[in-house]
């Protein structure tokens, strides 16, 4: 059994390993970053974040019984160990990750976006207001959930970036330069 629980989970940490240094070098970047901040807010909390406790707590039984009970090798444990650095250390830091306005861009719920790679944006009207980014460079769209007390200020935000010419649309459309971006907001 141990020679078909090793190598899939040295697999899984392979993939957990990725997520944990995306997260880490997301939140080196808004150390960076924060200082320039105009409008931010804490992440949310996810749906299930009672889970992610449950697993964290899991994980670091399991961590331990595979280190000290069961003498694994270092290969078989990695696996468990990226997902219990997953679930106790880098999924909590990166709710820590102000999302909102800055002065270089816009930190949505999956990563930063320069306002120079903004092609388009919308607003939905969800369960709260949503801005959906599209990248203007990766053809994707990221989106951000904008807490209703920030909604205003938000709107108001982008208004003055697109006059300012921080973030324009021109290029992704007709552009019979009769349309004012503002507008799009």
């Amino acid at each position: 059994m141990r020679e078909l629980v090793g190598p899939a989970l040295f697999l899984f940490g392979l993939g957990y390993l990725a997520a944990n240094l995306r997260i880490f070098v997301d939140s080196v970047r808004f150390l960076k970053r924060r200082s320039k901040a105009l409008l931010t807010w804490p992440g949310r909390r996810p749906p299930y974040s009672g889970l992610l406790l449950v697993m964290a707590i899991v994980l670091g039984l399991v961590l331990y019984i595979d280190v000290v009970v069961l003498p694994w090798s270092p290969i078989q444990v990695f696996g468990v160990g990226m997902m219990f650095v997953y679930y106790a250390c880098a999924s909590p830091l990166s709710r820590r990750i102000g999302r909102g306005f800055y002065e270089d861009g816009i930190w949505a719920e999956t990563g930063f976006i320069p306002y120079s790679n903004i092609g388009g944006i919308s607003w939905r009207e969800e369960r709260e207001p949503t801005l959906v980014i599209v990248s203007r460079i990766r053809k994707l769209a990221r989106r951000l959930n904008v807490p209703g007390s920030h909604y205003a200020a938000a709107r108001r935000l982008l208004h003055d970036k697109i006059a300012a010419h921080d973030i324009h649309f021109s290029g992704t459309g007709l552009n019979l330069e009769t349309h004012d971006e503002r507008e799009d907001v």
